[in-house]
């Protein structure tokens, strides 16, 4: 996890380099990609009203385009100065989270939301960012003695328990589980021992039985539902069944843009959120849907490489947190919508409607880019953060 010494001109230049070489080194490739996923988004938007831009396209795209330039500004910004931000930002997380507990909107039976300036926040989205800014905070300097002793270790499971814990308080259950999941993958980055993850992940597993009766009833209907679909085809199958019509539907190259029929005569649920990937699958058809496919994966590849080619520790754990986020947001609703896990709330990012989700990832993109552009940044010194 050191620095690479055969880079030192680099590293000389990373302390005063100016904001046209900032500009230079943005990877520019990884924006024309969230770029051209955002049209993507906006297509099925325009599609899932009928051939209109109200009420969701033209939204959408406004926000775009505002967090797309926030974000090119957090590039911008010194990657030390946001790990010395890093604390702070998960503080303020867990202090969203629990207004939300006391003041926050109710929909469909849990609290998620907040109105913060006259828009709606979900600070479980953001929640997942901050964890993981603060926990590559904590083991920048981490040595492997200290990352395989377990008194060291616990502070940082600590910090994941308890904003998992406050979401599930929501109730948020899929949203917990991604959270966590995003700060096991950045301790295991760190070295962490494997084996006590593997030893976690046993202990849930046989105490499942257990667990579930401590869901609450909608949850335990979605488990029902995705074992059994057929079983209530017009009440809690209705959703996936739909889906599952509408994706087969498309064919090798689909029924053509704004003729799908499932979409266009009101079948699919919820298709401009969780459920518009359908969309997409049944109006380009296969071909269409690969080609998505193909988008995420050369993001989630660009974020990665981001991971990878960084010299300090902080910003190779952050950018494979936020790599694991949107892997996580790409996984879920694909495989929800194909019936492959139980249908959850969790967003395609970029793609389905929605402000929260969108403000989240984009503001995580800015920190990659930051990460990007000062790949070579030297953490020297005890005052960094």
């Amino acid at each position: 996890m050191s620095l690479d010494p055969a880079r030192p001109r680099r590293r000389l230049r990373d302390h005063s380099f100016g904001l046209a070489h900032k500009l230079l080194r943005v990877n520019w490739l990884f924006v024309a990609c969230v770029c051209a996923l955002a049209g993507v988004g906006y297509a099925a938007l325009y599609s899932a009203a009928g051939g209109s831009p109200q009420p969701y396209a033209e939204g959408q795209i406004i926000r775009f385009i505002a967090m797309l330039i926030v974000a090119l500004g957090i590039a911008m910004v010194d990657i030390r100065v946001i790990a010395k931000a890093s604390w702070p930002a998960y503080a303020v997380g867990v202090l969203l989270l629990l207004v939300v507990m006391k003041f926050g909107h109710t929909g469909l039976g849990a609290k998620r939301w907040i109105t913060l300036g006259g828009m709606e926040i979900q600070p479980s989205e953001l929640m997942k960012l901050f964890l993981a800014m603060a926990l590559a905070a904590y083991f920048k300097r981490a040595t492997p003695e200290q990352t395989g002793n377990l008194v060291f270790v616990l502070p940082a499971l600590a910090a994941i328990l308890v904003p998992v814990a406050l979401i599930l308080k929501e109730p948020n259950l899929g949203t917990a589980v991604i959270t966590g999941t995003i700060g096991a993958t950045v301790l295991l980055g760190a070295g962490v021992r494997w084996w006590w993850f593997a030893l976690v992940i046993a202990v849930i597993a046989l105490s499942a039985p257990v667990l579930y009766h401590h869901l609450h009833d909608y949850q335990k209907a979605r488990i029902i539902t995705f074992l059994n679909p057929g079983s209530d085809p017009l009440g809690a199958g209705y959703n996936i069944i739909q889906s599952q019509i509408a994706l087969g539907s498309g064919g090798l190259t689909g029924q053509g843009y704004l003729h799908g029929t499932q979409n266009q005569l009101n079948f699919l649920p919820e298709k401009q959120t969780d459920f518009v990937f359908t969309i997409i699958a049944e109006e380009f058809g296969y071909l269409g849907s690969l080609s998505v496919l193909g988008l995420l994966f050369a993001i989630i590849g660009l974020a990665l490489y981001t991971a990878v080619s960084c010299t300090h520790v902080y910003g190779r754990l952050v950018a494979l947190g936020i790599s694991t986020n949107f892997f996580l947001y790409c996984f879920v609703n694909l495989s929800m919508v194909m019936g492959l896990i139980p249908v959850g709330g969790v967003p395609i990012p970029l793609i389905s409607y929605g402000g929260s989700a969108l403000t989240a990832v984009m503001l995580g993109f800015g920190v990659l880019m930051s990460i990007h552009v000062h790949r070579y940044a030297e953490f020297a010194g005890p005052d960094e953060a």
